[in-house]
């Protein structure tokens, strides 16, 4: 379902900046920070980049980007 929503001139604008950085479109960029903020709002202990490296992962997981860890005994 999609909503019009009002945001500050300067709120897009950045949005604006950080999609084209990272080769989103601006609705994608908002969804993101709504979804990261979400997470951080939940988990107030959890450091920001450990957050955005379990999000990378469960990316990578889904789209079959991973192999199975094999542990090595040492000699």
């Amino acid at each position: 379902m999609s909503v019009a929503v009002r945001l500050s001139e300067e709120m897009v604008h950045d949005a604006q900046k950080y999609a084209e950085l990272n080769f989103r479109s601006v609705p994608k960029q908002i969804e993101y920070w709504y979804r990261l903020g979400k997470i951080v709002d939940e988990n107030p202990d959890l450091p920001l980049a450990f957050i955005k490296g379990v999000l990378e992962g469960k990316l990578e997981m889904e789209r079959g980007e991973v192999s199975a860890f094999e542990f090595i005994e040492p000699s």
